[in-house]
């Protein structure tokens, strides 16, 4: 599969339930690539702003869509990596702000 294949699968899946894309696709490309190379890394898409641990149980958190992308767009119009955004986000009607690391200290370190 290619970061383009990709992005038009997942579009089609994520829009409905309201988490775009960043309007930077030169950007979300990147991050798609990114999300190839895990899976074939680790076999999974685990969310390539992050480190691994490259066990499946121990990533289940940052499999991308991570788990805390919901609140993340809710608070600040983005995703950790800028991948999915709001439409608020995309049209600059809400300012772009750093996401701070929700993922627990003891799930960084391995």
């Amino acid at each position: 599969m290619t970061p383009a294949e990709l992005y038009d699968m997942l579009k089609k899946v994520q829009e409905p339930k309201g988490y775009f894309f960043n309007k930077d696709k030169d950007w979300v490309l990147s991050i798609l690539s990114d999300l190839l190379i895990n899976k074939e890394r680790y076999g999974y898409m685990s969310c390539p702003c992050r480190l691994a641990a490259g066990f499946r149980e121990k990533d289940a958190d940052i499999l991308c869509p991570c788990q805390y992308r919901p609140d993340d767009v809710k608070d600040y119009g983005s995703c950790y990596c800028n991948l999915y955004v709001s439409p608020e986000w995309n049209e600059g009607v809400i300012k772009h702000q750093y996401v701070p690391e929700r993922r627990p200290k003891e799930k960084i370190s391995f």
